[in-house]
């Protein structure tokens, strides 16, 4: 690759090039200097050139927050790296580089324009993140494969593709192909698609673009459900009852339980532990659709509680408001009348008013904050109550209904017994089932031996559901507690802004009054 400047040393982005550059772009004359001497912000920047440099690594951006385009062309750059804070770009060149990879790019979600021309890349991967993509530009490259262009299909706003000089250019189908499978794109290598080659292209590869779409319709669905699932979870979690919709929290009681399972092959034990999961099964979807209730409930409760905080500070501000109109509107009047007066005395007593005035618009704008103030503390006090009792509620029913869950796990426990020991009993005598494996016939050489085995089972079992009881209440205790300190720190932030406001209006209009001096009068 021809690069200027190859005799240069290879450099990184540092602080002295990068104000370098922003001074060369940016105004020239006399707002230029102007610029020189305040000072630009790299995060008021919105285009930086930094081409031809002989730059071999990125670095150093992340202070230009706000940059819309960035050139990075004919540099000796061998990766992608040091763009992530550069959420807003729109349009990155990177041409002429030594890029071998693509990377470096998943936060880049507003780019619509990509240049990688002239790089050493093989494969077009790694661009998922950047949904806005209208122009790629790859040209000059080493892609080889007709199977990167799939890849392509999945950017919908995609309008302008270069792949000229990549080895995959010269197939004898390249064109045909792209634009068959690429049927949304209106340039291919600086050339308009005209409607005959693309309804040409459509059939030639017809049969085959079904079958993809197919497979792509197939994985949509697949992506789509696993979405939904995903949500769903998230609903379940939020009313802290997630897999206990089914036999999730049973199931997870003899997944560690050794014990549990070689009994299970016990005679008679099979019916047993199938009406013990479907009753334990009902309790858990019963704690599961409680839980969903008792969750839009609480919703419901902290819906209505910020609708009438926002009404309260609504109907306060616009109080205030009135409040400060009527007095601007006298204030105004006052200055001009002052500023008319030629008699000293006279100017003195209407300062001596103003001050008045203004004193007076204080302490009202401080009453109806202090009013705000008392009425949220109320409002607040009320919530807390409510949303402590909900959840208290929650609590105490779901604790009733898990113990429902112990009372079936210890009736489990007590049949199990009774048939582990009259199957000790039938050992004894020698008429042990003979299908039972040598595990299980390992259990019952003593009383002692199988008593503990089932003791054992039934201390994993008691263990899970309790677990599951602690991290439940727990976890909405926390939440209760966040929510509510939340609540309280957001009110105190808030008052404080307010009084901080209402001292600055203030502050400004006795400035204003203090400022009107004598000279400026008779002026």
């Amino acid at each position: 690759m021809n690069r200027l400047y190859d005799s240069m040393e290879p450099r990184v982005i540092d602080d002295g090039m990068l104000k370098l550059a922003v001074g060369e772009q940016g105004p020239q004359e006399e707002a230029g200097e102007l610029a020189k001497q305040e000072g630009i912000l790299f995060k008021d920047v919105l285009s930086l050139q930094l081409d031809f440099r002989n730059i071999l690594r990125i670095d150093n951006l992340w202070q230009f927050e706000n940059l819309r385009k960035l050139q990075l062309d004919n540099n000796i750059i061998e990766k992608i790296e040091g763009l992530e804070s550069l959420t807003h770009l729109v349009w990155l060149d990177l041409s002429f580089n030594n890029i071998e990879t693509i990377e470096g790019l998943d936060t880049l979600v507003n780019l619509e324009d990509l240049s990688l021309f002239n790089n050493r890349i093989s494969n077009i991967d790694s661009l998922d993140a950047l949904v806005k993509l209208q122009v790629l530009s790859l040209g000059n490259n080493q892609i080889d494969n007709m199977m990167n262009i799939i890849y392509l299909r999945r950017f919908r706003c995609l309008r302008t593709l270069s792949l000229s000089g990549n080895p995959v250019s010269e197939a004898e189908d390249y064109k045909m192909f792209i634009c068959a499978y690429l049927p949304d794109l209106v340039y291919l290598d600086f050339r308009r698609i005209d409607d005959h080659t693309a309804k040409v292209a459509e059939a030639k590869h017809h049969y085959s673009i079904e079958e993809l779409k197919h497979r792509e319709n197939l994985m949509q669905a697949r992506l789509e459900e696993e979405q939904a699932r995903r949500e769903e979870l998230e609903k379940h979690k939020t009313a802290f009852v997630e897999h206990l919709n089914g036999s999730f929290l049973f199931d997870s009681m003899y997944a560690e339980d050794s014990e549990g399972n070689k009994l299970s092959s016990l005679p008679g034990v099979s019916e047993l532990l199938e009406a013990y999961r479907d009753k334990f099964v009902i309790i858990c979807v019963n704690i599961f659709e409680y839980g969903l209730k008792q969750q839009e409930k609480r919703k419901t409760e902290l819906d209505t509680f910020n609708e009438c905080v926002h009404e309260a500070i609504q109907e306060n501000q616009e109080q205030g408001k009135r409040k400060i109109a009527k007095f601007e509107e006298k204030h105004l009047m006052s200055l001009s009348a002052i500023r008319e007066e030629l008699e000293m005395p006279n100017i003195e007593k209407m300062i001596l008013e103003c001050s008045s005035d203004i004193s007076e618009l204080f302490d009202a704008l401080m009453t109806l904050e202090m009013q705000l103030v008392e009425q949220l503390e109320e409002t607040i006090n009320m919530f807390e109550r409510n949303i402590v009792d909900l959840v208290g509620l929650f609590i105490e029913n779901v604790q009733s209904l898990m113990a429902q869950c112990r009372d079936l796990e210890n009736h489990h426990h007590e049949k199990l017994l009774e048939i582990s020991i009259s199957t000790l009993e039938k050992a004894v005598k020698g008429d042990l089932d003979e299908d039972l494996s040598e595990d299980v016939r390992a259990l019952f050489v003593d009383k002692d031996t199988i008593v503990n085995a089932v003791g054992a089972s039934h201390d994993i079992h008691l263990l899970k559901i309790d677990n599951r009881e602690d991290e439940l209440v727990t976890r909405i205790n926390s939440w209760c507690t966040r929510l509510v300190d939340k609540i309280h720190r957001d009110e105190i932030m808030r008052n404080r802004k307010r009084v901080k406001e209402i001292n600055l209006y203030i502050d400004h209009m006795k400035s204003e009054l203090d400022n009107l001096e004598y000279s400026d009068i008779l002026d």
